[in-house]
């Protein structure tokens, strides 16, 4: 069948002055097809549309009769072809085999063109350079990324150009506003400038419910931000996800890249979480490649960065209480012992907490997420405890105090082994695992459950902290040199 390339081919051939018989050769038809298709309509011009059936219409007596008052019915237009052909068949039960679903689909797609409900449009917009950058959290746990051997449930903060679509992102673990902040200020020091909006949906990170009107406005400490920028804010309406949808589109092609490089890397293992943050950046390289012609014209466009950035953290002052913890809201943090009764200041970060006494760093920790209530490190507490185990059978964080599974499966077998006084012997263990190594004390017990023999604190000392062969002193009397010049001397003579 000859196509419209081909006699397009043929044409321009022959407009160059090439015989008829070259020209049908570099089209790649015949001469005789060359001189039929040289003047005149192009083959699909020339094609009549068909107009007749080439088998009766399976569904022409129920039509109009069952089908189309499903149709009309179905305002949204979410009824599809195999719900109504499986309605059909138990109205008709025989009649129809299912092979008729290919027709039905055609039938239902041309009504729906001509008669059915109207569709919602989406209005295509004109993005001048420098004018907007977009910002959102996504989930990220299906990607199946491990950390030193564990599933990372996490979050990712992405930030794009509208322009250029030049994109940043990082790890988040929580829609929060230390992670809002570090992340914003992240991209727009990566940036190099500042565009002049910021388009974001309404995380309560950055808005809170108005109650008068029932609203959104921008909290006080992130518009201190914006300002600081000399940014402006421009946010979707609540529940209207689409209104933000180049940040949704960026979602999810950061998403889909980052998913096809780990597939390249051949592991989703990760031996740090800043190993998995390098990566992350790498994949950001490889997006923004292909866009830096636009990227460069969109950064002469911005406007400049201020001086410095904002604190990425949020302040409280908290009084250590004597059980050795202090609180930032409703959750409790151990602090070391000595400062009980003090005042301490706390900087909440995106990922961790840092303890500050007279504006001195005396601790930092990782920032408790979700729904934990308490993070107390045994090491603040144990000095005591092991004066006091028989506070450890009811201590409101007892299950705190195993650091990892290894120390919990040794509890477990203490009670087997040793009933009451398992709890004595495990407060020893773990202020073996404080005045030493923890990871000495961890291998220790390993190799003591996996060999499933009976052990107390006095076997796991002697296998994580031996006691040091003791090498003997040797007091030797001073040689009286004179006993042997004498007799070297009488030798001599």
């Amino acid at each position: 069948m000859i196509t419209d390339d081909q006699v397009k081919l043929l044409r321009h051939k022959r407009m160059k002055g090439l015989t008829q018989e070259t020209a049908a050769a570099v089209a790649g038809m015949s001469v005789r097809s060359a001189r039929k298709w040289e003047t005149g309509s192009l083959p699909s011009e020339a094609k009549q549309p068909r107009t007749w059936r080439t088998r009766p219409d399976p569904f022409a007596e129920v039509w109009d009769s069952d089908i189309v008052p499903l149709l009309e019915a179905d305002t949204k237009g979410v009824l599809q072809a195999p719900t109504l052909l499986a309605e059909l068949q138990e109205r008709y039960p025989e009649r129809f085999s299912g092979k008729e679903l290919r027709s039905l689909q055609r039938r239902v797609r041309d009504w729906r063109a001509v008669s059915g409900p109207e569709k919602e449009v989406f209005f295509a917009q004109d993005h001048p350079p420098g004018r907007e950058g977009v910002i959102d959290f996504t989930h990220a746990a299906k990607l199946g990324v491990m950390v030193a051997g564990e599933l990372l449930v996490h979050l990712l903060f992405t930030f794009k150009l509208s322009f250029s679509s030049w994109c940043w992102f990082q790890v988040a673990f929580g829609e929060t506003y230390e992670a809002l902040v570090e992340g914003l200020q992240g991209a727009l020091w990566e940036l190099g400038g500042v565009p002049d909006v910021l388009r974001h949906d309404n995380l309560s990170a950055a808005t809170h419910e108005l109650k008068r009107s029932g609203g959104r406005s921008l909290t006080t400490r992130f518009r201190d931000v914006l300002d600081h920028y000399g940014l402006k804010s421009t946010r979707i309406n609540a529940g209207e996800a689409h209104e933000n949808g180049v940040a949704e589109k960026g979602n999810d092609l950061i998403k889909k890249a980052v998913a096809q490089a780990l597939v390249l890397r051949g592991s989703r293992d990760f031996a740090s979480f800043s190993a998995y943050q390098d990566f992350l950046d790498e994949v950001a390289g490889r997006l923004n490649r292909p866009r830096l012609k636009s990227f460069e014209q969109e950064r002469a466009t911005l406007r400049e960065l201020p001086s410095s950035p904002v604190p990425p953290y949020t302040t409280y002052k908290a009084k250590v209480r004597r059980w050795s913890t202090a609180r930032i809201g409703r959750r409790a943090y151990s602090v070391p012992s000595r400062l009980i009764g003090h005042e301490v200041t706390m900087r909440q970060h995106a990922n961790h907490l840092e303890v500050y006494y007279q504006d001195r760093l005396v601790e930092t920790m990782p920032r408790l997420r979700g729904d934990q209530g308490a993070r107390i490190d045994y090491r603040h507490v144990i000095w005591s405890l092991v004066r006091k185990p028989g506070a450890f059978a009811r201590y409101r964080y007892r299950e705190e105090l195993f650091p990892t599974l290894a120390f919990r499966r040794a509890y477990d077998a203490l009670r087997r082994f040793r009933g009451e006084r398992a709890d004595v012997e495990y407060v020893r263990i773990l202020h073996l695992a404080a005045s030493t190594f923890e990871a000495n004390v961890e291998a220790a017990l390993s190799v003591l459950l996996e060999s499933g023999e009976r052990f107390d604190y006095a076997k796991v000392k002697e296998l994580a902290s031996p006691e040091p062969i003791r090498v003997p002193r040797l007091c030797l009397p001073e040689p009286d040199l004179t006993v042997y010049d004498a007799e070297y001397l009488g030798r001599v003579s």
